[in-house]
């Protein structure tokens, strides 16, 4: 079994008397792992991360980090941590260089470490512009950057593509899929994005109304979530409708070049595609219409 480098054992926390914002909540983060923290908004993610940062105290004691309960590791703890939780807290005055030599010396922090994290974050052609010259997916990696200062072994980071463009979002996935393979950091994020999360975790937790309504890797995610409808546009549809039946009777519908059938789960779509490829099928596109996100969404609206 992999080593856990943050757990929790029935998290539970109240804003207010009679109103868990989180209910009995039990987390396994192994090392190495990105983990992705899925769930719509105010389902309890920033709360969790407020209290596996110390910004909220614990009400009771259920936080391992590094295999050691939290409260008997602060502050110290971390010096082994980056987070950015809340909103980029940037001086939009100086440059993005400067930012990060004010956090260095604050955190006692070799100042030699400032270009590795600024050529980390691909912001070394930008290091002497001022911070508010920025686009918003630079300000985010400059936060990034931030966090990377102290070679931290762990990374939390709250909804970072947050208000990002497409550009911004592949910017940022790309940088944290570098970080967990290339530095080796394990990485908690969370997002209310699917795609997202499913494009760059190896593992992650469904939260909704402060409950954890799914736990495991992503292929275990995708098996859950059952039964995977496609359309496949390709050449000669009713041609290969005939043929496909004998081994998938459950095409759907066939409409000129498009085929509707269902797959077991989206895990055998690779399969299935290189069969019809290696049977002389010219596919154009595969289009995904329903399974995952269907089942995501059924499952936040649970009670």
């Amino acid at each position: 079994m992999p080593e856990n480098i943050i757990q929790t054992d029935g998290l539970t926390f109240q804003y207010a008397k009679g109103r868990k914002a989180l209910d009995n909540v039990s987390l396994n983060i192994p090392k190495g792992s990105i983990y992705g923290f899925l769930g719509p908004n105010g389902a309890g993610k920033s709360t969790t991360m407020r209290l596996l940062t110390g910004i909220l105290a614990e009400q009771q004691p259920s936080i391992k980090l590094f295999g050691k309960p939290l409260q008997g590791q602060m502050p110290g703890v971390f010096h082994r941590i980056g987070s950015l939780v809340e909103s980029p807290a940037l001086y939009l005055h100086l440059s993005g260089q400067d930012n990060l030599r004010y956090i260095a010396r604050m955190r006692n922090i070799p100042e030699n470490k400032i270009p590795e994290v600024l050529e980390l974050v691909d912001l070394q052609r930008d290091a002497n512009r001022k911070a508010k010259q920025y686009s918003l997916g630079m300000k985010q990696r400059l936060a990034i950057a931030m966090a990377l200062l102290g070679e931290p072994e762990l990374l939390l980071l709250d909804e970072p593509v947050n208000g990002l463009d497409p550009n911004g979002m592949r910017d940022i996935r790309q940088l944290l899929v570098k970080l967990n393979k290339e530095k080796g950091i394990t990485i908690f994020v969370s997002s209310h994005l699917l795609a997202e999360v499913e494009r760059m975790c190896t593992h992650v937790g469904i939260i909704s109304r402060g409950k954890l309504r799914f736990e495991g890797t992503i292929g275990q995610l995708a098996s859950a979530s059952g039964a995977c409808r496609v359309q496949l546009t390709i050449n000669d549809a009713a041609g290969w409708h005939t043929k496909l039946l004998t081994d998938h009777p459950d095409v759907l519908r066939e409409a000129e070049n498009q085929l509707l059938l269902e797959l077991p789960s989206r895990n055998d779509i690779p399969a299935f595609l290189r069969k019809l490829v290696t049977a002389g099928a010219e596919v154009y596109e595969l289009k995904v219409l329903n399974g995952l996100e269907e089942w995501f969404m059924s499952l936040i609206n649970q009670k």
